[in-house]
């Protein structure tokens, strides 16, 4: 059986492959850990993609931001239809709809039994933590294919109650794989509760799905922050207040909507691509968002770190920023008594919690983050698309089920 696949083909390339059918092992492809080749998965089963999403971390690698590999299949937000189950699976059962956490972890070691599902340690033999199609995380093949592999299934795969009622609601379900549980961990992270008022570094999808978890979560007022105006409309679509930085610092625009020029809780979901404020809009500073959440976050107040950063970065302007060392106001930050909140969020702290509120019409993130489907053969004007600024989230539509 033959499994179409997009894969990275050098800086600014995607484009669509061939690719062999899953089996319940990983062979040796482009970005394989060599310890990873030849490992067993008869605890995985076999998923025919109903919905993969482009997301900015893929953007980062097709940017030529990090080390991947040419050939790496892309893709780590994924939701789909059981179609073969591995020989030790217990639970799960051939046409069983599922989404499955981008962070792949093992259920067994000591992280994971504390839920620290994000840094797993029996999955990369590079470092803990592994992911789907990604960078440096251990080489297991990526989710924007056909038909993918999704290893210790028992434990990674969060099943719908009703595959009619999943259908219905598919494309906010497409978000449960990794943004909306990311958002709602920036919003975690940085203690939103009711009556917070909020500051969102970031409009793109990981950046709407935080202001909409703030929402969920009881904030008093959620202000998103962006160079784009079409994303910062995209915001205002579902009543967050807005600043454009172009105009300059976020602090007095704050001010003006707020009355003070500080809030409650800040959330960057920009990451490691920042770009300058003000007069500096449109020029890179890897450290600008978390400098500048530190200045608008109230003393004793919390940021919330869902946006990328890396330990590797060799499109970086600067010696220090390649290898991820930023020149950030960490004093300030003391001085502050701030608690910072970082790292790949645990998917599976979430993702169910999140799924009952998306079953129970209690948050509509598909139309807030503008989620808008694309065939396969699509994807690399999807990615062009969002590379521009598109104020869309892409989700690519493999078998054509989402239309039909």
């Amino acid at each position: 059986m033959g499994n179409k696949a997009v894969s990275y083909a050098g800086a600014g390339k995607v484009e669509v492959i061939d690719t062999p059918y899953p089996e319940f092992i990983l062979r040796d492809g482009p970005g394989v850990h060599p310890d990873n080749i030849g490992r067993q998965v008869n605890h995985g089963v076999i998923i025919k993609t109903v919905a993969t999403n482009i997301c900015g971390s893929d953007q980062h690698m097709v940017r030529g931001r990090t080390t991947a590999p040419q050939g790496l299949v892309l893709g780590h937000e994924i939701t789909g239809e059981v179609v073969e189950v591995g020989r030790d699976v217990e639970f799960l059962k051939v046409g069983d709809m599922i989404s499955v956490p981008f962070n792949i972890s093992c259920g067994r070691c000591r992280n994971c039994k504390v839920g620290q599902t994000g840094i797993c340690l029996n999955v990369n033999p590079d470092r803990p933590g592994s992911a789907y199609g990604y960078v440096d995380m251990g080489g297991w093949v990526g989710g924007q294919a056909e038909y993918v592999l999704v290893p210790y299934a028992d434990w990674n795969a969060l099943k719908f109650p009703d595959r009619d009622q999943a259908m219905e609601k598919i494309l906010d379900l497409a978000m449960l794989a990794d943004i909306f549980p990311t958002g709602f961990h920036g919003a975690v992270g940085a203690g939103v509760t009711v009556g917070s008022t909020v500051y969102v570094a970031g409009a793109g999808p990981v950046g709407l799905a935080a202001a909409t978890a703030a929402q969920l979560l009881g904030a008093a007022v959620v202000i998103v922050g962006d160079l784009n105006e079409d994303r910062l409309a995209q915001a205002r679509s579902f009543g967050c207040e807005t600043v454009n930085v172009s105009l300059g610092d976020p602090a007095a625009q704050i001010e003006q909507i707020l009355g003070v020029p500080e809030v409650d809780c800040g959330i960057d979901a920009v990451g490691f691509e920042a770009r300058g404020h003000g007069h500096d809009a449109g020029k890179e500073q890897p450290a600008t968002v978390l400098n500048s959440l530190m200045e608008i976050t109230r003393a004793g107040g919390s940021l919330g770190i869902p946006g990328l950063y890396v330990t590797g970065d060799p499109g970086a302007e600067d010696e220090a920023a390649r290898v991820g060392s930023l020149s950030m106001r960490f004093g300030l930050g003391f001085a502050k008594s701030h608690t910072f909140v970082t790292g790949q969020c645990p998917v599976m702290k979430y993702n169910r919690g999140l799924m009952q509120a998306i079953l129970n019409d209690k948050v509509s993130i598909a139309k807030n983050v503008n989620a808008s489907t694309i065939s396969l053969d699509k994807a690399p004007e999807g990615y062009a698309a969002f590379d521009a600024g598109a104020a869309q989230k892409f989700v690519l539509d493999p078998h054509g089920l989402i239309r039909a």
